[in-house]
């Protein structure tokens, strides 16, 4: 799983804040930014907060299916890695390309 930039889309400060914020507060941050017509106008911000929405939704759902012990704590341990390596590259304004997510929704054209 890489956080490699995609193509650079134009982001401020408070973009580049509410992306960061959607991929550690995920799916809640996502859910409420995306609700906001103003946030989901912008492109960085969607971008982010649909990708950051799908992952969130699905580690929600691996999450709960899951024996509780070893295997729930190492997955647990690798998304909150990852989440902040998606956090860090949002704040510095860099595009993140999630294995299968990023690709299914820009083919769908939701980010």
């Amino acid at each position: 799983m890489s956080d490699q930039p995609n193509t650079e889309i134009e982001s401020t400060q408070d973009d580049r804040l509410w992306a960061t914020l959607s991929y550690i507060f995920s799916p809640l941050v996502p859910i409420v930014l995306l609700l906001l017509e103003k946030k989901r106008s912008r492109p960085f911000i969607k971008a982010h907060l649909a990708q950051a929405l799908v992952f969130g939704t699905l580690v929600w759902v691996v999450i709960a299916i899951l024996p509780r012990g070893l295997i729930e704590r190492i997955v647990g341990l690798a998304v909150f890695v990852l989440v902040i390596i998606w956090g860090v590259a949002a704040s510095r304004g860099e595009s993140v390309k999630i294995p299968f997510i990023t690709d299914f929704l820009q083919k769908m054209k939701w980010a």
